[in-house]
């Protein structure tokens, strides 16, 4: 079992930064790849960002690529999402979540077991 809480969200200026946090509590947490996803009214919920277990690897959809940087602390049991330069088309609620495997097999919001609850990103142009 992994819960997930979110923080960081809020409202920022076109080109501005925000900085996403995610803590986990669940001894699972440091054997899972963890990724950050988010979701704009709608629409189908998508991936931002992933990486490993290890934190060695680590990948992005194509619209942030460049932008955001994701990042993790098993000692802390924290992943991190640093968007910069951020856009009004970022503007959506990001959750991150806990996959069933180590590494970054897929992108697929079906194969992550657990999910915070969400936090607005609100990006005014």
């Amino acid at each position: 079992q992994v819960q997930l809480v979110e923080s960081g969200g809020g409202l920022v200026q076109a080109g501005g930064s925000l900085r996403l946090s995610c803590t986990a509590s669940g001894r699972a947490f440091s054997r899972s790849a963890m990724g950050w996803f988010r979701q704009a009214p709608g629409k189908e919920r998508e991936f931002v960002a992933g990486i490993s277990w290890s934190g060695d690897d680590t990948n992005y959809a194509d619209s942030v690529k460049g932008r955001f940087t994701v990042s993790r602390d098993n000692v802390k049991n924290t992943v991190n999402l640093q968007m910069n330069s951020l856009k009004s088309e970022d503007t959506a609620v990001y959750y991150c979540a806990a996959s069933r495997f180590r590494g970054l097999e897929s992108t697929a919001p079906h194969l992550y077991d657990y999910w915070g609850q969400g936090t607005q990103v609100t990006v005014s142009s």
